[in-house]
């Protein structure tokens, strides 16, 4: 199939032929669209800032549509699984995106490090926080934490203009507890204090609110040092549960 897809990115992705893609896409979109609510679409659109056309589904919903949509389908491959989440990045409604990164989540492991361009290309397209941190914490976060050499990768995306980018590097360790890189943890936060996006600060104050479940004692040693560099929506995050 000749369908390319497209990024902030600027990568270019040919959608892998997958005859399991072609029957999870026909039942996916005939069971989809039969459940449709036009008019709970209409105020899921403009909560999510009209970021993209719903069909109006409920998540516990949408989530018992996909089941059966996935009776007695085969494993997938890598190749499946990009084509399965290209293609539901190409359709416009939000619940198909939705469902293809329950998908990419629940198939991780059957992802290698090559899966990280096509992850960012997700992570750049039709980008908002319903999709970005899902994504961040369970697919790229799968993927960094199955190669430990992906942190160099990281270490590029908390560099990157794109502030969905950034914010995905932030993520990433989110469910890491302790295995949790706190250098890296923390020199993120530092290298993108200053930045003027809510939802860059609101990360950071996620990330380390996140870690200080598992060192309380280190976050609140980190935030006292570096307050005068970080935001005050970042600190109030950081130390929601613990603190001062």
């Amino acid at each position: 199939m000749g369908v390319t897809a497209s990024g902030t990115s600027g990568a270019r992705f040919e959608v892998p032929d997958s005859p399991l893609a072609d029957t999870v896409l026909d039942r996916l979109t005939a069971v989809y669209a039969a459940a449709a609510d036009p008019r709970r679409a209409a105020s899921m659109r403009a909560y999510m800032k009209d970021i993209a056309p719903f069909l109006g589904l409920t998540t516990p919903g949408r989530r018992a549509l996909s089941r059966t949509v996935l009776v007695d389908t085969a494993r997938p491959g890598e190749a499946d699984c990009t084509a399965i989440a290209l293609r539901c990045w190409e359709l416009p409604e939000r619940e198909y995106q939705y469902f293809a990164v329950d998908y990419l989540r629940r198939h991780v492991a059957r992802l290698s490090p090559g899966f990280l361009p096509v992850a960012r290309h997700l992570v750049t397209t039709v980008s908002w926080w319903d999709t970005v941190d899902a994504l961040a914490a369970h697919v790229v976060g799968g993927l960094v934490a199955a190669d430990p050499e992906l942190r160099t990768d990281m270490d590029a995306w908390i560099e990157d203009d794109d502030l969905w980018t950034a914010r995905t590097a932030l993520l990433h360790q989110l469910r890491y507890k302790e295995a949790t890189d706190t250098g890296r943890l923390f020199a993120y936060c530092v290298r993108r204090s200053g930045h003027p996006d809510f939802f860059i600060r609101k990360a950071i104050g996620w990330c380390l609110r996140e870690y200080a479940k598992t060192d309380p004692r280190a976050v609140r040693d980190f935030v006292a040092a570096e307050r005068d560099r970080l935001a005050p929506l970042s600190v109030r995050e950081a130390l929601k549960n613990i603190g001062p």
